[in-house]
């Protein structure tokens, strides 16, 4: 199953293979992560963008990247990744392919869409993208997670749904939810408690956690404890915590400075040093912020250093709220 694969090629030492790549930032033209007019042309039609993350893909590869995630909402992102484990049929026995469904893309490839996403965790929702997702990735999808729960999400109680998803998990595909917003760690510890026939139905977690936000860390280390893969999302807190960002955190700089570093690099390996870490996302839109990224396989921080970047946390609600009004661009 996925989530045996994915706990075995990403563990400690294994450098790259312990940061996934995420498609979010290229399967649609438009974006919340800082810095997207410098990272992609004005114009974005969707061959160029396909283009895009096939190279992303295979640069990702050759570093040793093993992960690779999409989702229903990322625009085109399946269509593209399929594409490119079609035309890779070594790399395709490889890799472990994680997807998401719970949200819609309706922007009609705009970048000045009204919404962009719409969610829904419904039963007819769920047979719908999974039908989709299955006619692009068929049996290469190891991951189906459910997008952005949070604690007051009907797929946390819905028993029919649970029934299918638990079917679904028979056939081999594993099953898991991602969580987003302030309550992050109740959604967490919910989802751990959903059983069906006595059996857990959630093998994966996937949470935003960075040095910003790092409120959801004591559940996503019950859930490592509990034998889930925890893959963490968002680690350079949608540009924030990278070049890009207006203000830059100084204690971030600084440690990046003192070690010849990037900052996005620093951000990530603060990550990977959480032990309850499986796999820690790159959302890198250029190949060049790709290789920053995964120069964080590579750093190592040490306590004082480690103590100064935590000092970095905001609240979940000033977190939260502060990504919402990020624009899409």
């Amino acid at each position: 199953m996925g989530v045996e694969r994915l706990t075995e090629i990403a563990t400690p030492g294994s450098g790259a293979a312990r940061i996934g790549l995420g498609l979010a930032a290229v399967g649609r033209p438009a974006y919340i992560n800082l810095g997207r007019d410098r990272d992609l042309p004005a114009e974005r039609p969707v061959e160029l963008m396909r283009r895009r993350s096939q190279e992303l893909l295979d640069a990702a590869y050759a570093a040793g990247v093993r992960y690779l995630d999409a989702a229903r909402s990322y625009g085109r992102a399946e269509e593209f990744l399929a594409g490119w484990l079609r035309d890779r049929p070594d790399a395709a026995r490889d890799v472990v392919v994680g997807s998401k469904w719970g949200y819609t893309y309706v922007a009609d490839w705009r970048t000045d869409a009204e919404t962009h996403e719409v969610k829904d965790h419904g039963v007819a929702t769920f047979e719908r993208q999974r039908a989709l997702t299955d006619a692009l990735l068929g049996d290469r999808l190891d991951l189906y997670q459910i997008h952005s729960v949070t604690p007051d999400s009907p797929a946390l109680t819905d028993r029919e749904l649970h029934t299918r998803l638990a079917a679904l998990a028979a056939e081999g595909v594993t099953v898991g939810i991602s969580t987003s917003g302030p309550h992050q760690t109740d959604a967490i510890r919910a989802a751990l408690a959903v059983e069906v026939d006595g059996r857990p139905l959630f093998r994966t977690v996937q949470s935003t956690y960075n040095l910003l936000e790092p409120s959801a860390g004591a559940a996503l280390a019950e859930a490592h404890a509990a034998g889930r893969a925890v893959i963490v999302k968002e680690a350079v807190a949608n540009g924030r915590l990278t070049e890009a960002a207006e203000e830059l955190p100084e204690a971030l700089r600084q440690v990046a400075e003192e070690l010849g570093a990037t900052p996005d690099a620093v951000a990530l390996a603060a990550v990977l040093h959480r032990p309850w870490v499986t796999v820690v996302l790159s959302g890198a839109a250029t190949t060049a912020q790709l290789r920053s990224n995964l120069a964080a396989a590579d750093l190592r921080l040490d306590e004082p250093r480690l103590a100064r970047l935590e000092r970095l946390a905001e609240t979940p609600q000033t977190y939260w709220h502060h990504r919402s009004e990020l624009p899409w661009a």
